[in-house]
């Protein structure tokens, strides 16, 4: 069945089938998504209850580390697969910490892209804030282009941003060499921070609602893939990791601020069933 044109939706947004974007966006209460996708959201919540919640806990991942990195002086992000614009945006927390801060988000969703730009529109700042529309696949091209936008200087440090994204490579593509490339033009005392979903070491009991939800992604624009923790630190190959490493993203510094969905999962933080670390480039 094909679906209906949307005379609201951005040009170029395929309403033939949901997308990653816009269904998270639906875990996390947006509204920047369609009935295809919220359809598809509900089928996930039936699959698997927590589902929204460990999407929120990955928000809040990416939260702690803007604000960790803010703090240690980081004030220009790259913000690559940034997705729509909801509850804790990175310009957003980043500013929290410094007022001068910049970011230039990169998404290849047009509703993301679409949705960034209205929001910059009304409480961006045009020298600081910037969004492309872009594949980070190609780093050639989007680097160059994120720094024609004039928000970041790449003389100084800079923090590059690849949560929740990298699982959409799948194993066929070069996803290490991708993420090597971009560190590679990174300045020194630069940082990255990225998250991953895994099934190893996953202690609770429900992998056949996690399996399940994987095949279901398969119907999307977007499937996802897991990686081993091994898979995973190869991203970080060259980089200086920040303590605690490579943990569970509720073990990661929930000291910088609470985070309701990341504290119910405590006790069994592998429940979340994503990993993540912060690097510094030497």
């Amino acid at each position: 069945m094909t679906a209906v044109p949307d005379p609201e939706a951005p040009e170029g947004v395929d309403l033939e089938r949901p997308n990653a974007a816009r269904i998270y966006d639906w875990f996390l209460g947006g509204n920047a998504n369609w009935a295809i996708d919220r359809e598809f959201g509900e089928r996930a919540v039936k699959t698997f209850p927590m589902v929204k919640n460990i999407a929120r806990v990955g928000r809040e991942f990416l939260g702690r580390g803007v604000q960790y990195l803010a703090r240690n002086g980081i004030d220009q992000f790259l913000d690559l697969g940034s997705g729509v614009p909801t509850v804790g945006n990175v310009h957003e927390i980043a500013a929290s910490v410094n007022p001068h801060a910049r970011c230039v988000y990169v998404d290849n969703e047009p509703v993301a892209v679409a949705h960034s730009q209205i929001l910059l529109e009304r409480e961006g700042v045009a020298d600081r804030h910037a969004v492309i529309q872009g594949d980070l696949r190609h780093p050639a091209e989007i680097w160059p282009r994120a720094l024609d936008t004039g928000v970041l200087d790449p003389k100084r440090p800079i923090g590059l941003i690849m949560v929740g994204v990298l699982y959409f490579l799948g194993p066929d593509e070069p996803t290490a060499e991708i993420v090597q490339k971009y560190l590679s033009l990174l300045p020194s005392g630069s940082y990255f921070l990225s998250s991953h979903l895994t099934g190893e070491g996953v202690l609770a009991p429900d992998g056949e609602s996690r399996d399940r939800i994987k095949e279901q992604y398969k119907e999307s624009s977007t499937p996802f893939h897991l990686r081993t923790r091994a898979e995973f630190s190869e991203f970080f190959a060259g980089l200086e990791l920040v303590e605690p490493g490579l943990v569970w993203l509720p073990q990661w510094h929930p000291e910088e601020f609470e985070s309701k969905a990341t504290a119910r999962m405590a006790e069994d933080p592998s429940f979340a069933g994503s990993i993540g670390a912060l690097g510094r480039k030497p």
